[in-house]
């Protein structure tokens, strides 16, 4: 059932819901909060309420006096539609990449895509016999943790050798990726954030 409440009224009801959830967290009064933002009590009450559109302006004075990013104030505004993805132990989708001197295996455990935000996971497996990994050039950011054996890294310039419980994070602009795996096997979690 289509909630008939205008886009705009519901998003002022989420912000106000998240307005006095973080207020109340934070064990202000709409008194005690007015005194840390400069808005008046009476508008944070309003707010609050759902029954006024904040100024950006008044937003980022509240998110500041709260000691949040203004973003949290409309964590409560709902999308008509979310998706998840639940993925059982040792299952995914099994995918190979071969390149022209090189082959590896991986399992695609989240691909999730909204309209700001690609995001996803795979686990992938190298062997050193299967020739030089590839290099990726991207958008976003990449992080990156050893489960298992020991191979380097390039990142840009830089180059690490990275073993079982080392992690890293990455902007995925500069060119980076495994260049050879120093263990007969060499098993890692790779996760990509970018814009859509």
């Amino acid at each position: 059932m289509t909630d008939p409440t205008p886009p705009g009224k519901r998003i002022d009801k989420a912000i106000g819901t998240a307005l006095k959830e973080l207020r109340l967290q934070r064990g202000h009064s709409a008194r005690s909060l007015a005194d840390l933002s400069g808005v008046s009590a009476a508008m944070i009450s309003r707010i609050e309420n759902g029954l006024v559109s904040p100024s950006i302006g008044t937003l980022a004075a509240l998110g500041e006096a709260l000691e949040v990013p203004i973003v949290s104030l409309f964590r409560q505004a709902s999308t008509d539609h979310t998706d998840f993805t639940f993925v059982r132990h040792g299952e995914g989708l099994k995918s190979t990449r071969i390149t022209e001197d090189h082959r590896h295996d991986y399992i695609n455990l989240a691909i999730h895509a909204r309209k700001d935000l690609r995001f996803q996971a795979r686990l992938v497996t190298l062997l050193r016999s299967a020739g030089p990994p590839p290099s990726y050039v991207g958008h976003g950011v990449v992080f990156v943790q050893v489960i298992a054996g020991e191979a380097v890294y390039r990142y840009g310039q830089q180059t690490m050798t990275m073993r079982a419980g080392d992690s890293l994070t990455v902007d995925a602009e500069l060119n980076h990726g495994f260049t050879e795996v120093l263990s007969p096997e060499f098993v890692f979690l790779t996760v990509q954030a970018e814009p859509a």
